[in-house]
């Protein structure tokens, strides 16, 4: 035996130490031979999709309107796209959503920025509010017949690569409605005004309000995450909400009498408008980009995006008999329609962006797809349609 190998045997014990303290370390350091980390998890492959959750005010609510026209019988001088002629189908703009009353329509956001994803997915519902967000083993609820959207947005994950989700949500944890009773109630009997006792109603639910956000982002990461996507798979986008009517200044009807409420469906004092459009949708907006911020998600800040657009704004008219609904001219909030000689179609529809702000907000949509990150505002350009949208970086 040469002498070399009677050393290697010798000194058997002290190698084998060595030998087996590098088969220990080997998997460290070549992948795939021994023990190796599991494999991250992979977004499901399948078409792209663009998802929408939350409230009225991105489900489509009021879609069905090009306008407003007061008094009028038949298609509205032309504002109601509903009008097959003879009869109001509301379902031809709300589809089967027009019997449940969550009431998404052909024209919401997230089908008005088809560049984003291949499918377009609207989960959103009127009248939602963060506890219809959560999922139903956390708290979550149902609305109108419809499992919680978080639960709807766990199937859609797992048969689309799902690129956007845009969440408007809080609205109706602060009481809008209410919010909006109170001010036209005041309006028209009552002779007071409104905005005192329904700014302490907004600073009293605000945290709370505020805080179901919060949960309602996490159960959507959470959702995500089960279904094998990592947060860079995705981007997750918070938005804020318009103000429906203008500043006191800029109302093209007198403050006083009857045509501020029956012909242009805006009753509300000055004082009130001039609180609502700015102090309380700034206010929420500051709020809600605040949850955004401390969830990693990105803000569409839409309080300015009707700004010289909303009801009863010196900037806009009513259509006539002789002059019909446009996208330049025609305000893109629809009025509230409950004082007004003619009832028009569902008072839940009022004080919502219509047709013309739906296609608006696909645009907005649109273009913050276009950025990669950063929080931006969409506001509009006077005299122009919804290609005049552009963001402004907050």
């Amino acid at each position: 035996m040469p002498e070399n190998r009677s050393s290697i045997i010798r000194s058997a014990p002290r190698l084998g130490r060595r030998l087996l303290a590098a088969a220990f370390a080997l998997p460290l350091t070549v992948a795939g031979l021994a023990v190796a980390a599991p494999a991250a998890a992979a977004a499901p492959a399948g078409p792209t999709a663009s998802v929408t959750l939350g409230d009225s005010y991105i489900s489509g609510e009021a879609g069905r309107w090009m306008g407003n026209a007061a008094g009028t019988s038949g298609s509205h001088n032309g504002t109601d796209r509903a009008w097959n002629g003879s009869s109001a189908d509301p379902s031809v703009v709300y589809g089967a959503t027009a019997v449940s009353g969550c009431d998404r329509s052909d024209v919401a956001e997230v089908l008005g920025a088809p560049t984003v994803a291949q499918n377009r997915i609207n989960l959103a519902c009127s009248g939602a509010v963060t506890a219809n967000i959560f999922r139903a083993s956390n708290g979550g609820q149902s609305l109108k017949g419809e499992a919680p959207q978080a639960d709807q947005l766990a199937t859609v994950a797992q048969q689309n690569n799902v690129k956007l989700i845009t969440l408007s949500i809080g609205g109706n944890d602060l009481g809008f409605s209410g919010i909006i009773s109170d001010c036209v109630q005041d309006y028209l009997f009552w002779y007071s005004y409104c905005h005192d006792s329904a700014q302490s109603q907004i600073d009293a639910q605000m945290p709370t309000a505020m805080a179901g956000v919060g949960k309602a982002i996490d159960e959507i990461r959470a959702v995500m995450s089960d279904a094998g996507y990592a947060q860079s798979d995705y981007r997750l986008v918070l938005q804020s909400y318009p103000s429906p009517i203008p500043r006191g200044a800029e109302m093209r009807y007198p403050e006083s009498g009857w045509t501020r409420s029956n012909t242009g469906g805006c009753p509300f004092w000055n004082a009130d408008a001039d609180w609502a459009r700015d102090t309380m949708v700034p206010e929420i907006s500051k709020a809600l980009a605040g949850v955004a911020a401390s969830k990693g998600a990105q803000f569409l800040d839409l309080s300015d995006m009707l700004q010289g657009r909303e009801v009863c704004s010196t900037a806009t008219r009513q259509p006539s008999a002789t002059g019909g609904p446009s996208a330049t001219s025609g305000e893109w909030a629809r009025f509230l329609d409950g004082g007004l000689n003619t009832t028009q179609g569902a008072l839940q529809e009022s004080m919502h962006p219509n047709y013309y702000g739906q296609l608006a907000l696909g645009r907005c949509l649109t273009l913050l797809w276009g950025q990669t990150s950063g929080d931006y505002a969409c506001r509009n350009t006077a005299g122009r349609d919804a290609s005049g949208m552009y963001l402004a970086a907050r």
